[in-house]
């Protein structure tokens, strides 16, 4: 492989840790002999679009480390899909600068981006590594057994869950229904994450619902019911990508459909599944319902995961070694090692079995009636969370006998 330039970028929604991928990205450049310049992209692809790039090796430590433990995109990001007539473009801007190490940090899409500049370069005869740097929130990426990005997010969902779950149960003299929906398009794996805070078989939360199945409002309705006898409130987690069993997003309404420049279905332009559920139970039930959507909280959230921050720096130093190894086309992926005690580490899969391709929540560790999931999701998830979840107490009820008599109040909406 000749010696050049090594140009990264991010692509796509950000993570509480890709620029802590980034950062692992310059430090390893910066002790690899055959990369000259470190370069970013600014605002992924476009930035090569554009020529806009900016030079990395200047950073100092402090710098760095700070921009490490930062959420958002530090070089900025995009969701572009190049065009037939841009491939030639981009590689005329990266012949220019020398780039002879190109990495896309990003997810299913970057993937393919990558892949696909990767083998233009090869047909036009250009020397260049090409290795794709996984990351996203969704942990929807094949080939590898979690994604950077992902447990500090389900680290997010498990202690909203927490909070907003004791929020409504000492609230259910007057809140019956809570609902709180999670970002995932197409997969569960957020939603799920939800339970990950859960102390008791009774605690938040009570109903889980995931895009895996397809979605049955008459049973759903009937589960929340089923639920509020038994404890007086529920507590609901959705996917915001739910779908009902015509593949219809679920409080899609009226809506007119759209997609983005990737031919995803835009689910944020809808009132959204919470919504759209709340109102259904206190049309058909007549309890009390609110929804929550932290919307990009989830993948803004600053308190990242200890455990996803230092394997987001690991998989970016892991891009580096291989595309200086002359290995391309290839995705750095994730590999669990050990369970107890937990322990992963790196290794490479072709990026042609990874672009464009979608990993679901095992079908396994979804509950029969598709309103939970089971313990062997727990199993594989909370090694990824980092740090233990606070240990939240209750008072230790000793109720004292009842000496008055007379009318009790109603209920306030009763």
């Amino acid at each position: 492989m000749a010696k050049g330039a090594l140009l990264v970028g991010q692509s796509g929604g950000p993570t509480p840790v890709i620029n802590a991928t980034l950062v692992g990205v310059v430090r390893e450049a910066a002790r690899q002999g055959d990369v000259g310049r470190v370069l970013g992209l600014r605002h992924g692809i476009e930035g090569a679009l554009a020529e806009e790039l900016v030079d990395l090796g200047g950073q100092d430590a402090p710098t760095l480390a700070r921009v490490a433990a930062t959420p958002a995109a530090a070089l900025g990001s995009c969701r572009h899909k190049l065009l037939e007539e841009e491939y030639g473009r981009i590689l005329e801007v990266l012949r220019a600068h020398d780039v002879r190490y190109l990495l896309l940090i990003g997810g299913n899409d970057s993937m393919d981006t990558s892949l696909r500049v990767a083998g233009l370069a090869k047909r036009e005869g250009y020397e260049m590594a090409v290795v794709g740097v996984p990351k996203t929130i969704d942990n929807d990426l094949p080939e590898t057994d979690h994604c950077p990005g992902y447990g500090s997010a389900a680290r997010f969902l498990a202690l909203s869950t927490i909070g907003a779950g004791l929020d409504l149960k000492a609230m259910s003299t007057f809140d019956d229904v809570s609902i709180l929906e999670a970002m995932g398009r197409h997969t569960g794996w957020l939603a799920a994450a939800s339970i990950l805070g859960r102390r008791a078989p009774n605690g938040a939360p009570h109903i889980v619902c995931v895009p895996e199945r397809p979605f049955d409002e008459a049973s759903f309705l009937e589960r929340v019911l089923e639920v509020h006898r038994d404890h007086g409130h529920v507590f609901c987690v959705v996917a915001e990508g739910l779908c009902d069993a015509r593949g219809e997003f679920v409080g899609a309404g009226s809506h007119e459909a759209r997609t983005d420049a990737f031919g995803h279905r835009l689910v944020t332009l809808t009132a959204g599944v919470a919504h759209h559920l709340a109102g259904r139970i206190a049309d058909a039930l007549g309890l009390q319902a609110r929804y929550s959507r932290p919307g990009t909280l989830q993948r803004s959230w600053m308190e990242a995961s200890r455990t996803d921050r230092e394997e987001a720096a690991m998989v970016g130093a892991a891009a580096v070694r291989a595309a200086v190894g002359g290995r391309s086309e290839t995705m750095i992926a994730l590999e669990r090692l050990s369970e107890a005690p937990y322990r992963c580490g790196v290794g490479e899969v072709p990026l042609s079995r990874v672009a464009n391709q979608e990993r679901p929540l095992p079908d396994a560790w979804i509950a029969e009636d598709g309103m939970m999931v089971t313990d062997a999701f727990a199993d594989y998830a909370m090694p990824l969370i980092g740090d233990p979840l606070p240990d939240y107490a209750g008072l230790l009820e000793s109720p004292v006998a009842k000496m008055a008599t007379g009318r009790q109040l109603p209920r306030e909406g009763g």
